[in-house]
């Protein structure tokens, strides 16, 4: 059985209704007397005002209306039923003893989904007439499964928001106690077990945490809650400090993290919290996946109109056939000591670039380490100031 076969088998008749319009009464009576037993349901109008009328009062999900009425006719009805955001939707199908190509191209013009030409069989007719049904049914499904979908994403949102709002507060609350604990108590205090268990559970606290944060953040920005407060800063001014934030945890997988200034020093038109955030999440990756040793290195350069911020480690590298979609797939990967990262963070940093004007990247090598960065606009007064000296 063929495709339209199948969705054709699948219409109930009887929830579509035809209006028929002929000052012709013999021809509205033989319409009405086909499609009512093909199960439509049918109503009736002589002319085209009354056509305008019924079209409003009935909602029907088709009209067959007659070119040739004298009052006004078909096509200047149809031309009425177009303008009017009422009735503009509804298919018509013209039923015309009109053969000339201009009539058919006027017929299309106002409007006309198809013609049936007098005199017609019943085959034909109901042809038509099913295939303009099908059209519509599909539009009904459509119409249906968008309002479920966003029914779905609206609710998920809320759900992600609520999730992420209501976790994150005791959650902050728990990763500063267990930063506590694991800094003034050592293995010789508790014995190298218990103090293993408390590192362990500090540093998937701060995970869950940074994971949480994302979530609220990414849920916002979807749903258009999340505003882009710009302002102008100096990237020395932030940089360093979430570069000495992270530190600590660097140090505790003995891998060294150390800041390059620039000898240009830039600043930016962003803001400031999104700016962080792409940094934090940059640099939370490349510790997660630079093995002990190994150092990572922040620093920031002009390109153009823009400054590009790079977070450089030598770690393990990402496989040529995955650095494309590592932005947007958002699958679950483990670092190097087993620590777990959701892909959300990757899709916040491009989506926060963007939302600037600039853009998120990736460079790497398997086994050589990656190279993560992103594109910020530059103050105006620095950009133009750049231009005067491309001009000299």
């Amino acid at each position: 059985m063929e495709l339209n076969e199948t969705f054709e088998s699948q219409i109930n008749r009887s929830d579509y209704k035809i209006l028929i319009v002929d000052d012709v009464i013999s021809n509205v009576l033989l319409l009405k007397i086909l499609l009512t037993n093909e199960k439509f349901q049918v109503c009736t109008a002589a002319n085209g005002h009354q056509c305008i009328e019924q079209t409003k009062k009935e909602k029907p999900d088709l009209i067959l209306l007659d070119v040739m009425m004298p009052d006004i006719s078909g096509f200047d009805t149809a031309v009425i039923l177009k303008k009017d955001p009422e009735t503009r939707d509804v298919p018509i199908i013209f039923l015309t003893a009109l053969n000339n190509p201009s009539d058919l191209v006027k017929g299309f013009q106002v409007g006309a989904n198809d013609f049936l030409t007098k005199p017609f069989n019943k085959e034909e007719l109901v042809m038509r007439v099913m295939h303009q049904i099908e059209l519509v049914a599909a539009k009904r499904t459509i119409v249906r499964q968008n309002e479920e979908l966003k029914r779905t994403i609206q609710n998920r949102d809320k759900m992600y928001s609520v999730i992420a709002h209501d976790l994150r507060s005791p959650m902050a609350s728990i990763r500063m106690v267990l930063n506590l604990a694991v800094n003034v108590v050592s293995p010789e205090m508790v014995g190298e077990e218990i103090f293993g268990l408390l590192d362990k559970a500090n540093r998937e606290s701060e995970e869950t945490h940074d994971l949480l944060d994302n979530l609220l953040k990414w849920t916002k920005s979807q749903t258009g809650r999340l505003n882009v407060v710009y302002q102008e800063i100096e990237l020395d001014d932030i940089i360093p400090g979430v570069v000495d934030i992270f530190k600590m945890i660097a140090e505790m997988k003995k891998i060294k993290l150390q800041y390059l200034p620039s000898e240009e020093k830039l600043t930016v038109h962003a803001d400031n919290d999104m700016l962080k955030t792409i940094i934090r999440n940059f640099l939370s990756n490349a510790i997660k996946f630079t093995p002990e040793g190994k150092g990572i290195e922040v620093f920031y350069k002009r390109e153009g109109d823009f400054a590009r911020i790079c977070v450089r480690d030598h770690g393990v590298g990402i496989a040529a056939d995955r650095v494309s979609g590592i932005f947007h797939k958002g699958e679950t990967t483990y670092g190097t000591g087993g620590e777990e990262g959701s892909g959300l963070g990757l899709q916040l940093c491009q989506d926060f670039a963007r939302k600037h004007g600039g853009d998120a990247y990736v460079e790497s090598v398997l086994g050589e380490g990656s190279t993560f960065s992103f594109t910020i606009p530059l103050e105006k007064r620095q950009t133009e100031e750049q231009n005067i000296t491309d001009d000299k």
